[in-house]
């Protein structure tokens, strides 16, 4: 059996940056550190972090006085900052670049009186950040038929702004029925996509034109990860959405020669690791690299985090699968 590996995949570079500030505070201020929510979606991840002394909490209130708090990767609503400050906790903010950006857009649009509409999925922590940073709360939408039932104070006033984790391709059909129904609305660039989004999803495709099943290492709750699953489907190439190794079926592998493997974009490279060697225990395997983008992307660091001698960015992870 042939393995291809996808390329890009795994953590992006603000799931990077978001690992590193929580080791980080860990190392500088000493354990225990408290992190309001799971710093990025993966078990591991966090399971690895909280043997290293980090506290996982949902409300900034279970956080005692004085200790060091860190806001998740997905960005936090104003109330929850708020909530921090008057409790006098010091914070380090954890906020991806990318989404800190769609916050500040978000901001801009209401501060020119335009109202705000927010493309992505209710419930989603990235999605409640982005809503409590603005006044008035945007109305949220996911697909055009939601379009089509949306109510605007001034059609002429009207902007939007997407969840990082959707794509050009997830938006798109969206974006054509908001400016169908809208057509002076604002918006962002489309080089505002998040890239990891967007390249992940690219490289999913090319794999689906050649492979027979694709298997994506990623946590349930990730937007992202059950994403790149279903473009596999799409593609029409059977797909499926595990955690890690434990989760195969030998069931999947019947008659199928060739495998494309991904992972989300918080994904340690470890559990693809996993993978491989639990595939090989099923049959021979080969294991190739698809020809894709290699991302150089690093973002800063905290100030307060940043070591003597250094430039301030996240320094790369391992996404090499050696076996």
């Amino acid at each position: 059996m042939q393995v291809i590996l996808a390329e890009p995949r795994g953590f992006c570079a603000g799931v990077e940056r978001a690992i590193e500030i929580v080791e980080r505070a860990i190392e500088v201020y000493g354990p225990p550190v408290y992190v309001r929510h799971e710093i990025v979606h993966n078990k591991r991840v966090v399971a690895g972090l909280r043997e290293k002394g980090a506290i996982f909490v949902e409300e900034v209130s279970e956080i005692p006085e004085g200790a060091v708090t860190i806001f998740s990767a997905h960005g936090v609503s104003e109330d929850v900052e708020l909530q921090a400050r008057k409790r006098g906790l010091p914070v380090i903010d954890a906020t991806c670049p990318l989404v800190a950006k769609v916050h500040d857009e978000a901001q801009g649009y209401e501060i020119d009186g335009k109202e705000v509409i927010l493309i992505g999925h209710e419930g989603h922590p990235e999605v409640e950040g982005t809503s409590g940073r603005l006044k008035k709360g945007p109305q949220i939408v996911a697909t055009p038929e939601e379009v089509q039932s949306l109510k605007v104070h001034d059609p002429d006033k009207v902007a939007y702004v997407t969840q990082t984790t959707l794509s050009v391709d997830d938006t798109r059909d969206v974006i054509e029925s908001l400016k169908g129904r809208f057509p002076s609305i604002s918006g962002p660039d489309v080089k505002d996509i998040c890239y990891a989004t967007q390249n992940r999803q690219a490289a999913v495709r090319a794999l689906a034109e050649n492979v027979q099943l694709i298997l994506v290492v990623g946590a349930r709750n990730s937007s992202n990860s059950n994403r790149l699953r279903e473009i596999g489907e799409e593609m029409g190439v059977p797909s499926y959405l595990i955690e890690d190794a434990t989760d195969l079926n030998n069931g999947w592998f019947e008659g199928v020669e060739k495998v494309g493997v991904t992972a989300g974009a918080s994904s340690p490279e470890q559990l693809v690791r996993e993978l491989f060697a639990k595939l090989k225990e099923f049959s021979d395997v080969t294991l190739t690299f698809q020809n894709g983008i290699e991302e150089r992307v690093r973002f800063k660091l905290p100030s307060e985090l940043v070591r003597s001698g250094e430039d301030g960015r996240t320094p790369a992870r391992d996404k090499d699968c050696r076996v």
